[in-house]
């Protein structure tokens, strides 16, 4: 089996090495490239696992790249790693698809864990046996982790997809935000604002009415948990 395929976008040469060989010292294949409009002409010619991108570009930006990539139904992780740090910059990113933001100057050890975690997550829902799960008006298929509601496909990102597949495998559970974030973050330190922003964005794609939710309920002081009649 090869190596993991990583696409290294910044337009600082001495960042993009950098993270370059953070990459390949957590044993990923890397291609870069040096702007947005290079970054989505590479997503069209490769199978990436995982999308390392900065957001201050020459050109487009990488807000843009990830408006662009979502836009077209990819769903390869993408993990901004910006020197923006603005708590405004880290919830826009992940509202509109990103899966992390880390912000410069990073750790390089906990970037390499994260970049390994986050393309793990991305496949831990994958199933070899019952390739298709049927809900109400939702099929999820984890052999393609394409989700569609009233045969219309919904594009999802690496979380959201993750989240759909855990809330879809437990029709009716109650699943309180530590467990969420513990199973979908892999992490025990809770980030509500990042649960919460998740849980927006899917009832924004799945429910009629977002503002009143049939499907993803909040369970008062308990969590959330999914529902179909």
């Amino acid at each position: 089996m090869g190596k993991d395929l990583v696409l290294v976008v910044d337009d600082d040469q001495a960042v993009r090495t950098m993270l370059g060989k953070v990459m390949a010292g957590n044993d990923f294949d890397v291609v870069e490239t040096a702007s947005g409009e290079e970054a989505l002409a590479a997503v069209e010619e490769n199978d990436f696992d995982l999308i390392l991108l900065d957001i201050n570009m020459h050109g487009m930006d990488g807000f843009e790249v990830i408006h662009e990539l979502r836009g077209r139904g990819e769903n390869v992780p993408i993990m901004v790693v910006s020197g923006r740090k603005a708590d405004y910059d880290t919830l826009y990113g992940l509202d509109i698809g990103a899966d992390e933001y880390i912000t410069k100057p990073f750790n390089p050890v906990t970037l390499g864990a994260k970049a390994k975690a986050l393309v793990r997550r991305s496949r831990s829902s994958v199933s070899e046996d019952n390739p298709i799960i049927e809900v109400g008006p939702f099929r999820y298929d984890t052999h393609t982790l394409r989700f569609y509601k009233d045969e219309v496909e919904i594009p999802l990102s690496a979380k959201e997809n993750a989240m759909v597949k855990l809330f879809i495998d437990n029709v009716g559970r109650i699943f309180s935000k530590d467990m969420i974030y513990s199973l979908i973050w892999g992490e025990t330190i809770i980030d509500e604002n990042a649960i919460m922003v998740y849980v927006n964005r899917l009832r924004q794609k799945i429910e009629d009415d977002p503002s009143d939710p049939q499907y993803i309920q909040t369970v008062r002081g308990l969590g959330y948990k999914f529902t179909v009649q």
